[in-house]
């Protein structure tokens, strides 16, 4: 760590990171100058085509002679509508995350024989390689969960007898192993570092015919007993989670390393370390602390008036985390609604009657309606806001009583069945290794002799536009 580099005092390595700062800083209206598209969007903040897929569509606008019109949102997976899943495994009191899984990858709904035997085949697959449990996983238990993913997924690669091959029949095998692994791996990191924190650990014999998400709170459950309600609740969250297009940071990320050719394993951990990030699936936790930091400081959590002040102190930084930003509201595509946040939203409102979350449930609803209006009053920007998947699935998290140390890493025990299906696309149709643009503004620099570097002469500060440069060029051809 730079703190730890001897001697330095902490004032100089203020006045280093400053300096870094500095001369790493780019003006944010060069991006407008040279037409750079900016974190792959376009100026109306719609993002960049960089790709086709098959797999999922999300919906939250449509173009009209060239302006955003707002829409409600859509998402489809393989073209079925996420609610008309949603409805069915509802109506026929079945689980449907395994059936979600078999159509992202291969395409199409499975016959009952054909989700049976996949069923099967992910219940076979959970099972870790010997002795992977006590050299891997109750080792370094310390640190966030997210990371101990990535580390054990990485750690699988040498467990493979074929780790490297990218054909779709050994991707396919590594994928469908990692998908029924990650939710033993994660809860049994959950136990690891209960063991580090000074609490009792509790494991649980895998039972082969429980759905994945009954796995997963049998195996969280010191008890091993959960209702069937609960069960078909987290059923739900994780198919909500198992996939959002490939423009997603995780995905993307999955289908960038994906086109360098490199192995399953790395393509995944890759895809982990993105989604752990607060600005994609980390956002859930932000909420959380955002929902106790509101809690903790609004005498009545369920007035109208008092809440709408505190959100207005947040925007301002006045309170909250400083940032100005209301966790769980807006989303890049969705404009006027996120079906997934509908739909938890639906489910949340069930289950808080039923448990006794109604004053959180109610402070929820209240920053959902009230956010927008305060936001564009003090922001003065007109433009739609709708609470995005992560404002309500923390409460419904919660209510499960899962901890909230897995709550990101629920959405990746989800989310890798959409890193695999792009995986899969990106190698069948790819070909060329995803390699943007990059535009240097860097100046020509004099190369220093080191006895003769200065701080004042080692390099400089100024930045000269290209065109300058190039009138400078041609003024000095006239001149001679």
């Amino acid at each position: 760590m730079l703190e730890n580099i001897n001697p330095i005092s902490p004032e100089k390595l203020a006045a280093l990171c400053e300096r870094i700062e500095r001369k790493s800083a780019i003006n944010h209206d060069d991006f407008w100058k040279y037409g750079v598209k900016r974190g792959l969007r376009n100026h109306d903040g719609t993002g960049v085509m960089a790709g086709l897929t098959k797999i999922c569509s999300v919906e939250g606008y449509y173009i009209l002679d060239g302006e955003k019109v707002p829409e409600e949102g859509i998402l489809k997976f393989r073209g079925f509508n996420i609610n008309d899943i949603i409805e069915a495994c509802e109506r026929e009191n079945r689980f449907g995350f395994e059936e979600v899984v078999y159509l992202l990858i291969f395409g199409s709904l499975p016959s009952k024989e054909q989700l049976s035997a996949f069923r099967d085949t992910l219940a076979l697959c959970r099972d870790l390689p010997e002795t992977f449990i006590e050299d891997v996983l109750m080792r370094n238990a310390q640190g966030d969960i997210m990371n101990k993913l990535a580390r054990c997924v990485l750690t699988l690669y040498s467990y493979d007898e074929d780790p490297d091959s990218v054909t779709v029949e050994n991707v396919l095998r590594q994928s469908i192993q990692i998908i029924a692994q990650m939710p033993v791996i994660m809860c049994y990191a959950y136990q690891a570092k209960r063991k580090f924190m000074g609490k009792s650990m509790y494991f649980h014999a895998d039972k082969k015919e429980l759905s994945t998400a009954e796995t997963i709170l049998r195996s969280l459950r010191s008890d091993r007993k959960f209702t069937d309600e609960e069960a078909r609740l987290l059923d739900t969250i994780l198919i909500l989670h198992t996939e959002h297009g490939g423009g997603n940071n995780s995905t993307f990320t999955s289908r960038v390393l994906t086109s360098s050719g490199t192995d399953t394993y790395s393509a995944f951990a890759g895809a982990i370390g993105s989604l752990k990030g607060p600005k994609h699936g980390g956002a859930n936790i932000k909420v959380r602390a955002m929902l106790e930091d509101m809690t903790e400081n609004i005498e009545d959590i369920t007035d109208e008036k008092q809440v709408g002040e505190y959100i207005e102190k947040i925007i301002k930084k006045e309170a909250g985390d400083g940032s100005g930003l209301i966790y769980g509201m807006g989303h890049a595509v969705y404009t006027l609604s996120d079906p997934r946040a509908v739909i938890l939203k639906r489910k949340a409102k069930e289950f808080a009657s039923k448990y006794g979350f109604e004053k959180e449930y109610r402070l929820i609803e209240l920053v959902e309606t009230l956010t927008p209006d305060i936001f564009r009053r003090i922001k003065g920007i007109n433009k739609p806001m709708c609470a995005n998947v992560d404002l309500y699935s923390g409460l419904v998290l919660k209510i499960l009583r899962i901890p909230e140390e897995l709550y990101t890493p629920i959405f990746a025990t989800a989310r890798v069945a959409g890193w695999a299906a792009h995986r899969i696309e990106e190698l069948i149709t790819g070909g060329k290794i995803m390699r943007p643009a990059y535009k240097s503004i860097a100046l020509p620099k004099k190369y220093v002799s080191l006895e003769d570097r200065t701080d004042s002469n080692s390099s400089s500060d100024v930045y000269v536009p290209t065109e300058q440069r190039i009138l400078r060029k041609e003024d000095e051809k006239n001149e001679n």
